[in-house]
């Protein structure tokens, strides 16, 4: 599978999450820095969530502090639904009823037991198929063609 992977610091949670990827035998493409430095995590996330959107990754995974900016930044861009998940079962449900395709992770609250048990999750749990759940999507997707209101109120 085609993981885009972002993130603003090059922690040892990183190195993790590509060693793990790739023991899982994922293509990885990565956006973010070397050791040592730090970019902005507005930018990389854009980077990874256009690859998904475009089709040119399957998923992606997100990084940055708390991961909250990381999952805004992520959901701006059209098609994306990301989840910021602290735990494996936050992680199935963002899959089985959001049909989360990016993956957002804190840097400062995931350990490396933890990670691995959310990637575990992640790559098992597949998409509910159920009527109900899908017309939520469907619902998702027309919230996110409908423009804002140009309501005085």
């Amino acid at each position: 599978m085609k993981i885009a992977v972002s993130t603003d610091e090059r922690t040892p949670l990183v190195e993790t999450l590509l060693n793990e990827l790739k023991k899982r035998n994922h293509h990885v493409t990565y956006f973010g820095p070397e050791k040592g430095e730090s970019v902005d995590w507005p930018v990389v996330t854009e980077q990874a969530a256009i690859l998904v959107a475009d089709g040119k990754a399957d998923e992606g995974i997100v990084m940055c502090w708390t991961g909250t900016g990381a999952s805004i930044a992520a959901n701006k861009v059209n098609g994306i639904r990301a989840a910021l998940c602290r735990d494996a079962e936050t992680t199935k449900g963002a899959r089985t009823w959001n049909h989360a395709n990016v993956l957002a992770i804190s840097l400062q609250m995931t350990d490396d037991t933890t990670l691995k048990a959310i990637l575990d999750a992640w790559f098992a749990t597949p998409y509910s198929n159920d009527d109900w759940n899908l017309e939520q999507i469907t619902r998702i997707d027309k919230l996110e063609r409908t423009p804002p209101s140009n309501s005085d109120t």
